[in-house]
């Protein structure tokens, strides 16, 4: 006897009903019951097996498609977006990278200069740039950091809406002044400053002259009226011009002027001597524990490929260490300086940790 003619027998056998079954057939219901529950589980048994399948074959899919990606890349030229104006610091150093490394990929980065808003505009094109490896951006303190901090509604957050290549600048800031101007050190700028009402020049609301200048008002407890540009080309053209007085700028947007004589470099924001910027001294010499520079360095819309963001950073690596390309950051007394992703990533977090300190002090409000 089968084990379901078996089943049927016992149901038969122990019901109570006259007809020596149950009339309503309970067995049967109880068997095809079983029945269909052992055929829900194998079901769902091929179900998985067929999901996880699945899963894995487009988890290889990926990063196949990620390491073909790299392969041949670049096969086009990549745009370089620079969120600041032709002329300023962003746009040198930009240049003096993005030259060279044109000739280590094999393709040229083109500069594609979307200055506005503090830097805003370029950073919003970047993140809705499609993740194809072919969208760089030039980032920057002022442009991923301050311009989030100074906006009431964020509309992108440069630590998570991004992918990071790798940082590739220290940017020191120098305090400049007229040659016209009786101004040689520090001290003497904070004493005029106080004997007279003098201009400084930023190149906007929000950019790193703009807080490194009110930073230096704050601290040494000094005023100037603060004159913003659209730009870092013409807030130094207005200080080169004797419109504006003096400013606190990265040194890549002065250091030729200085050189040739034009501006009077009085300090540096570094917190001690630097080989870098010669006989300047700091300005942590007149008020003890100045420090505040900025920094630079490639990201890329979020979801590029891994592999073609390593391609892009080892390219990098093998730029900043061209003997050409050490000369001429030299020149903009700018330090180079190659991490990991994951490195630059922390700077850009504790770069918003920083500057939400100096904002504070400074009084500045979100707009």
């Amino acid at each position: 006897m089968s084990d379901v003619h078996a089943i049927a027998f016992r149901a038969r056998k122990g019901n109570n009903s006259p007809l020596g079954f149950c009339p309503y057939q309970c067995h049967k219901r109880t068997i095809d019951a079983r029945v269909l529950e052992e055929n829900r589980i194998v079901m769902n048994m091929k179900f998985r097996q067929l999901l996880g399948c699945g899963l894995c074959a487009a988890a290889v899919s990926a990063n196949t498609w990620a390491a073909d990606a790299a392969t041949g890349y670049p096969a086009r030229p990549i745009r370089m977006l620079v969120p600041n104006a032709p002329g300023s610091s962003v746009d040198t150093l930009s240049r003096i990278i993005g030259n060279k490394m044109s000739e280590v990929i094999g393709q040229q980065l083109v500069v594609d200069n979307r200055a506005g808003a503090g830097g805003i505009v370029g950073m919003e094109i970047a993140k809705n740039a499609a993740p194809d490896g072919y969208t760089l951006i030039s980032a920057t303190t002022a442009a991923s950091t301050v311009a989030v901090l100074l906006m009431k509604n964020p509309t992108f957050d440069p630590v998570k809406d991004y992918d990071h290549v790798s940082q590739f600048a220290v940017t020191a800031n120098v305090l400049v002044v007229h040659p016209g101007l009786p101004v040689k050190s520090t001290k003497e700028l904070i004493d005029l400053a106080k004997s007279k009402p003098l201009n400084m020049a930023s190149a906007g609301a929000g950019s790193q002259s703009h807080l490194s200048g009110a930073y230096f008002m704050s601290v040494a407890n000094m005023q100037s009226l603060h004159v913003p540009y659209k730009g870092g080309g013409p807030s130094v053209a207005s200080v080169l011009g004797g419109e504006a007085h003096w400013t606190l700028t990265p040194a890549a947007a002065v250091m030729t002027h200085v050189n040739a004589g034009k501006l009077r470099a009085v300090g540096h924001s570094l917190p001690g001597k630097s080989a870098l910027m010669g006989n300047i001294p700091s300005i942590a010499d007149t008020i003890p524990g100045f420090d505040y520079s900025g920094w630079q360095g490639f990201m890329m819309p979020k979801g590029t490929p891994r592999p073609i963001i390593e391609k892009l950073r080892a390219a990098l690596l093998k730029t900043a260490n061209l003997p050409d390309v050490k000369t001429l950051m030299t020149a903009q007394a700018t330090e180079v300086l190659i991490g990991t992703s994951e490195e630059f990533r922390k700077v850009i977090a504790n770069s918003l940790v920083q500057n939400a300190k100096v904002i504070k002090a400074i009084g500045l409000k979100a707009e």
